[in-house]
């Protein structure tokens, strides 16, 4: 009997292998030569499902790691704090499992320059959680949980800037995750919810 690996079709074994490749080596040592070695397939079979790294990485962080692309609940639904709370748990998971990937191309211009190209090529980058959370704020706001004086960018950048930092110092660690983090995204929130909350 064929075991389960076996039989995953080649796009999900690839997938498979570049988000083990890439978590090992970093994005900058990772090559699509590699990525199929450890797939088992050719280059050639590599770029009959995918057209390049920068591709691979987008859909490993999209299908392989936790979850940037904020799950937002309606405005106006649930509790407030509680929704804030989950959204920087998850990015906590996020940032400290990109971390390791991401890293190594701050070190050469050239490839962070092609992988900008690349991600924002495709409409990704960097800003897109904090324009998400904010817009999520600013729906809030206009369903009257948000103060109308409140500052939501600010509130979106320093929220994930905790999310970015928690995850930064698991990944130093040597963490695969972040240690307490429901209760550090909890003590996030709490101090910046007054903020969010109160008319001047």
């Amino acid at each position: 009997m064929r075991n389960r690996e076996e039989v995953k079709p080649a796009r999900e074994r690839i997938l498979d292998a570049a988000a083990t490749v890439m978590r090992e080596k970093g994005l900058a040592k990772t090559t699509t030569k590699l990525i199929a070695a450890a797939a088992g397939y050719s280059e050639a079979m590599l770029y009959k499902h995918f057209a390049d790294k920068q591709e691979l990485f987008l859909l490993v962080l999209k299908e392989r790691s936790p979850s940037a692309q904020l799950q937002l609940e309606a405005a106006g639904s649930g509790n407030l704090a509680e929704n804030l709370t989950r959204i920087v748990q998850e990015l906590m998971g996020f940032f400290v499992q990109t971390f390791p990937m991401a890293a190594s191309i701050f070190g050469s211009p050239e490839l962070l320059a092609q992988h900008r190209t690349g991600v924002t090529g495709r409409g990704y980058g960097p800003a897109g959680p904090v324009l998400s959370l904010q817009a999520y704020l600013d729906a809030e706001r206009d369903a009257g949980r948000v103060a109308a004086t409140s500052n939501t960018a600010s509130v979106a950048r320093l929220l994930i800037g905790v999310a970015f930092h928690q995850g930064f110092l698991a990944a130093f660690e040597g963490h695969d995750d972040v240690p307490n983090a429901r209760t550090k995204a909890e003590e996030a929130v709490a101090a910046i919810l007054p903020a969010l909350t109160r008319e001047p």
